[in-house]
């Protein structure tokens, strides 16, 4: 099945604002927290709403399916969808004005609420487009391929909000006046608006054939409901976990550069922005398999990939006047992911596991060293976590024929690990507790359940005779 690249471009276009938004998150809990006097656990109160929306938005979808008796997204049709759900993210922006004009925590978290909830429905409809469109077996490179340009967004988003907040990045200015904050969302909600004109009247099909869209050996039709397929049910679990330790290892870095090295709320953003950068460079590395290339020369891209998306950092970094010196060691952590990367073979599961051990290696070693080996430690997280999303949701939706849209939906609910992780990890970080470099510890347990579920969904997947490339899987 040949991939229609020009409908992949537009849809994989949405993914952008996806990573600006959320990773734009992890600049706006510092600058409430200082200007609100809130704790640490209270500020994690923004990805808890963000990112809490999103199960919200999938039980609303779900609600309205049944209500109708069908499938919402393939009653209105998918492009349809993701428009939509683009129309309620721009109504979520406007909030921003009253809310910094207020000075109002509650209106700016709602905001985020109503923005994540048009989200929801977006991601609901653009994961299994991007799954469908061309070959199963490259299903998961390229989501990582969509995975890349949604972390252009979140290499882009701190840099852009802190200059807005702040003036220039790097620059040590503490927050005069909140209202700051609003500017940038309410040009990002025309930019929503925007872009659902162009699905619109976009290619991109309405519908898809859901019953090819992951196939199995087991007749679909036996099976009542998504709940009953097993690679789901433990799916649903490991994205939860994966936003979880996403999400935290970021949204706590700013609170851990400030009190163990002494790093300003507003010199944080580059290194935040590299956080979300990491997950660009592993997206675009493992997406060199998605190419229709000479193996010989996907082999180079491997290589050539994952140094262009540093490159891609280190240029946007340059034009906000960021020092870039500190950041040139980073190349050699970027090694270790190439290395990963080829261990895998391209095979999910083998991927899932491979890159969870890594990112557990990573937590433990910036939790046992100090300064910005520390930092980068963590910051290397996001190359380790950058591929984990298309790999669980290909696993996990893979065979459930008629069912993949409720699975999609289910899946798309448990994006709020993101908010209750990071929250978890945000109470633990209080001095009372056992403190901000300790908490990271909440990471190394989420990722030992990827492990696992890279393991289990392998032998799954096997007695199930899935098409998707699990024929070398880890119980082989």
């Amino acid at each position: 099945m040949q991939t229609n690249k020009s409908a992949l471009v537009t849809l994989i276009s949405v993914f952008f604002f996806w990573g600006f938004v959320a990773a734009s998150n992890d600049i706006l809990i510092p600058v409430f927290k200082e200007k609100l006097n809130l704790e640490q656990w209270q500020s994690q109160l923004i990805s808890v709403a963000f990112y809490l929306a999103y199960t919200v938005g999938s039980i609303i979808y779900i609600g309205i399916s049944k209500i109708y008796g069908s499938d919402i997204l393939n009653k209105i049709g998918y492009k349809n969808g993701i428009a939509l759900g683009l129309g309620i993210s721009a109504i979520g922006t406007l909030l921003f004005y009253p809310a910094a004009e207020l000075v109002s925590f509650n209106l700016m978290i709602t905001g985020l609420f109503i923005v994540a909830l048009g989200f929801s429905l977006q991601q609901t409809a653009a994961n299994p487009l991007a799954i469908v469109m061309g070959d199963p077996k490259q299903a998961s490179q390229r989501l990582s391929l969509a995975g890349g340009v949604n972390n252009i967004g979140t290499t882009i988003g701190p840099l852009v909000i802190s200059y807005a907040i702040f003036g220039a990045i790097g620059s040590g200015n503490k927050l005069d006046d909140i209202g700051a904050v609003k500017f940038p969302y309410l040009i990002l909600g025309a930019a929503f608006l925007v872009v659902a004109l162009i699905f619109i009247f976009s290619s991109l099909p309405n519908k898809i054939n859901v019953e090819d869209a992951a196939t199995s050996d087991i007749d679909a039709s036996s099976k009542k409901s998504a709940l009953n397929y097993p690679q789901l049910v433990l799916g649903m679990i490991a994205i939860f976990v994966y936003v979880g330790v996403e999400v935290a290892t970021a949204s706590n870095l700013p609170e851990y550069m400030k009190q163990c090295i002494n790093i300003d709320t507003s010199d944080a953003a580059p290194y935040v922005s590299l956080f979300w950068a990491s997950l660009m460079i592993g997206r675009w590395t493992s997406s060199a398999g998605a190419f229709n290339v000479p193996s010989t020369f996907k082999q180079v891209l491997r290589f050539l990939m994952p140094y262009l998306a540093f490159g891609v950092f280190l240029l946007v970094n340059a034009i906000a006047k960021s020092d870039l010196a500190v950041f040139y060691p980073y190349a050699f952590v970027i090694l270790i992911l190439i290395v990963a990367d080829i261990f895998s073979k391209g095979n999910p599961a083998r991927q899932l596991v491979i890159f969870s051990c890594c990112g557990i290696a990573a937590l433990i070693f910036g939790m046992l060293t100090s300064g910005l080996v520390s930092v980068y430690a963590f910051i290397s997280v996001g190359l380790f976590c950058s591929t984990l999303w298309p790999c669980i949701f290909t696993l996990a939706i893979s065979g459930l024929g008629k069912h993949t849209n409720q699975g999609a939906s289910y899946l798309i609910m448990m994006i709020m690990g993101g908010g209750l992780i990071s929250w978890l990890q945000g109470w633990l970080a209080g001095p009372e507790v056992i403190g901000i470099k300790a908490s990271y510890v909440v990471g190394v347990l989420c990722f030992i359940y990827l492990v696992y579920y890279g393991w289990k969904v392998a032998g799954i997947l096997k007695k199930q005779n899935s098409n998707y490339n699990t024929q070398e899987s880890l119980t082989h």
